[in-house]
């Protein structure tokens, strides 16, 4: 058995694998001999199969069986031997048929094509220069966080009028075209929230209001959207499209939320006895867990402005024409040419991604190790744990629920992706330059998700 490469260009090669018959005779004469054991063909005892018949029957499936995982087990070993960096898999040569007879089978000729990774310098450096975007914790930010504890924590009570905030507990039945109940309409008791009616006339119509009020009004200015308007009279989405302009809304009941008073209990409430004591302490609190909840989020937007940039300007050659015979070869379903090609150039960027990603981490000799990835996975927990108010087991039990995580595919490798690109945003926040930038909550909010 010998291979042999031949490069095509700086991108691609051939790697031709000679099979002699003395590599495969002995492994074919052995499954052979199974098959006569456990034959069952007419006229014979089991065993007792003449070795010609096996050999007309099976032996060219075989032999091609043995071919196969030799061709196999040859490529990959010699790529590795040689550390050849390859894209993708070996994929046959086109056009190329096998060399040798399967009739009066001797040495076999196998080629195939391989892709080999390409070598390029990444731009980046610390001259190089990115805005380090942060929200910019004012006191018009940290009120309104104040504002949604308190109306988080209050209680809604019973009022007498509608308000501009308040919450309108009413039953809505469907008018006909004259402004009569419509017989077999549709009669749904719902909420609708003040805060969330957009129409300017339709909340100065409402406002005032008592209960028992009865108001006409066409069911979309009073929620938000053709999901909420559904959810609101009991009917399907689709529905929406059957049903009359015009419902009779009837007050039920009014209630206000009164807003959680700023004292002690409060504080103990949200973060424990005695920690919080006044309302500036609580804003000094607010504003240490705001900066470390977005620090993350600046940390991402970081990660993609690079992310973006390096893929723009770092020169990286691709074997494209071997890529998409790859892709088409490779995929579980049907894929015709002309839809890779429409999608190849986003699959191009995300590879071309891996390897900027794969050198720096190979250059930089930043490693995933698997102490690391199981304390990771440990933090995630607590994490989780945090988020429902439930302490956190002892450090035992913690990592054999993490062991437990990593053993699923997925989440393992959800895990160490998040681990990767965490390592990879350090680096990137430990070599460039970064430009502090301050900008509003909701700035910041529209950037993040664009």
């Amino acid at each position: 058995m010998n291979v042999i490469r031949q490069d095509v260009d700086a991108l691609n090669a051939v790697l031709k694998v000679e099979i002699a018959a003395a590599d495969y005779q002995d492994k074919v004469k052995t499954t052979l001999e199974k098959y006569r054991k456990t034959a069952k063909i007419p006229g014979f005892r089991p065993g007792h199969v003449p070795m010609g018949m096996i050999q007309k029957q099976y032996g060219k499936a075989v032999l091609a069986e043995e071919l196969n995982k030799i061709v196999n087990d040859s490529l990959y070993k010699f790529i590795e031997e040689n550390k050849i960096e390859i894209l993708g898999n070996p994929i046959p040569k086109e056009g190329n048929e096998v060399a040798g007879s399967f009739d009066q089978p001797d040495t076999f000729t196998f080629e195939y094509e391989i892709g080999l990774a390409p070598t390029f310098e990444i731009p980046l450096s610390n001259k190089s220069k990115y805005d380090y975007v942060k929200v910019k914790i004012d006191d018009e930010l940290l009120n309104k966080q104040v504002e949604d504890l308190r109306r988080r924590y209050g209680k809604l009570i019973s009022v007498d009028k509608v308000g501009e905030g308040d919450m309108i507990l009413a039953q809505f039945v469907e008018l006909n075209d004259t402004g009569e109940i419509l017989e077999g309409g549709i009669m749904h008791s719902s909420t609708i929230s003040m805060e969330f009616v957009e129409d300017k006339k339709v909340k100065k119509d409402l406002i005032g209001k008592v209960k028992g009020d009865k108001v006409v009004v066409k069911p979309s200015t009073v929620s938000r959207g053709p999901k909420d308007t559904a959810a609101m009279l009991g009917i399907a989405e689709d529905a929406l499209a059957t049903i009359s302009d015009k419902f009779q809304m009837t007050i039920t009941e009014i209630k206000q939320m009164e807003m959680a008073d700023l004292n002690q209990d409060l504080f103990d409430k949200l973060f424990g006895a005695g920690v919080v004591s006044t309302e500036k302490e609580l804003k000094e609190r607010i504003a240490t867990d705001l900066t470390g909840m977005f620090a993350n989020d600046s940390d991402r937007l970081l990660t993609r402005e690079i992310y973006k940039d390096l893929v723009n300007k770092t020169k990286v050659d691709l074997p494209n024409e071997f890529l998409k015979r790859w892709i088409k070869l490779s995929n579980e379903k049907d894929i015709s040419m002309e839809q890779i090609e429409n999608e190849y150039n986003g699959y191009a960027d995300n590879l071309k991604w891996q390897l900027i990603q794969g050198n720096i981490f190979k250059t930089n000799q930043i490693r995933l190790e698997n102490a690391e990835v199981i304390e990771f996975t440990k933090g995630l927990l607590v994490s989780n744990y945090a988020q429902y108010g439930i302490p956190a087991p002892e450090d035992q039990e913690l990592t054999a629920s993490a062991m437990q995580v990593l053993q699923n595919r997925e989440e393992a490798t959800r895990v160490y992706d998040m681990l990767a690109e965490q390592k990879l945003t350090n680096y990137f926040k430990s070599t460039v330059k970064l430009n502090e930038k301050e900008i509003s909550y909701d700035d910041f909010i529209a950037l993040a998700s664009n």
